[in-house]
């Protein structure tokens, strides 16, 4: 039942003019942020510290968020609108010749992204572009939604390896076979993560990018997806970087993770009401690291004291 009465709607605002959809959006996003108190609270609560501001200046920039995440939302069943043809009417990207040159090393690509912007349609500026992307996706509690991520997907080209589908072979595989292999790196990463800073709290943090990096030799390049005043988005894609393997894996792998998270933190800081939130990113306490993992790796005190 929840499939089709979400694929019926994606259906109906796809007959809709995209401005249209950027006000159902403003109207949808005023709405959650007065009626979701306990994911307000919590974006309100963790913005303060990581930005240092106040708790007025936050609300505001928090009731911003739930409306590029509301307008996020309409994006994503508005998808299937999408193709090569009318792309630019939507998604401006930015050097796209570095994604070009690092797909050209023949080692696929590993992409650094968060939870920022329509982070489903970053996908599409390169799929539209003719280049192979791939994603590990976490599954959704509910499996008919699920599915309907999937479809709609699907509909840009996107091959998605959900959790517990034995991903990480298949996502090795995907760089092997020169494809783009996206992260979103800006997730709780439990026990195992890397316990490094991120806006100004230590927090677990996936090490997925660095490891990939390392075992199939595949550039890393920051892509992120900004929506821009006007209601359109902007692609920026950073500089191609590498691991650099000095022999001792375990700094190797933190100091690229670090790397990348002060990526990500200068992105979210630019662009504080595209972020979401409200998402438990420091749900791990550093107390709860495991240490019997390989390639788990825990900051220096210097850097906990920070």
């Amino acid at each position: 039942m929840l499939y089709r009465t979400l694929m019926t709607l994606s259906r109906i605002i796809r007959l809709l003019p995209y401005d249209a959809l950027l006000f159902l959006g403003k109207i949808f996003g005023h709405l959650y942020y007065l009626l979701v108190k306990k994911q307000r609270e919590r974006a309100v609560a963790q913005m303060i510290p990581a930005l240092e501001i106040s708790e007025e200046q936050a609300r505001k920039l928090v009731k911003k968020s739930f409306i590029n995440l509301s307008r996020n939302m309409l994006d994503i069943l508005y998808m299937p609108n999408l193709n090569e043809k009318n792309l630019s009417q939507f998604i401006e990207i930015d050097h796209l010749e570095r994604m070009r040159a690092a797909l050209a090393e023949g080692h696929g690509v590993v992409v650094l992204t968060g939870h920022i912007g329509t982070w489903e349609w970053l996908s599409a500026a390169f799929t539209l572009n003719s280049m192979p992307v791939t994603a590990i996706a976490k599954l959704q509690p509910n499996a008919q939604y699920s599915r309907v991520l999937d479809d709609l997907r699907a509909t840009i080209h996107v091959e998605i390896f959900n959790r517990g589908t034995n991903e990480l072979r298949a996502a090795g595989r995907a760089l092997k076979d020169g494809k783009i292999l996206g992260f979103l790196a800006d997730q709780d990463a439990g026990p195992g993560g890397a316990f490094i800073k991120f806006l100004g709290k230590t927090a677990s943090t996936p090490m997925g990018p660095a490891v990939f990096a390392r075992r199939f030799n595949a550039p890393v390049v920051p892509a992120f997806i900004i929506r821009q005043p006007n209601g359109r988005h902007l692609v920026k894609i950073g500089e191609v970087m590498h691991f650099e393997d000095t022999g001792d894996t375990d700094a190797d792998l933190l100091r690229f993770t670090q790397k990348m998270t002060k990526i990500l933190e200068d992105v979210i800081r630019q662009n504080p009401t595209q972020w979401l939130w409200f998402q438990k990113r420091w749900n791990t306490p550093p107390e709860m690291q495991k240490t019997n993992k390989h390639h788990t790796v825990k900051a220096r005190r210097s850097e906990e004291k920070r």
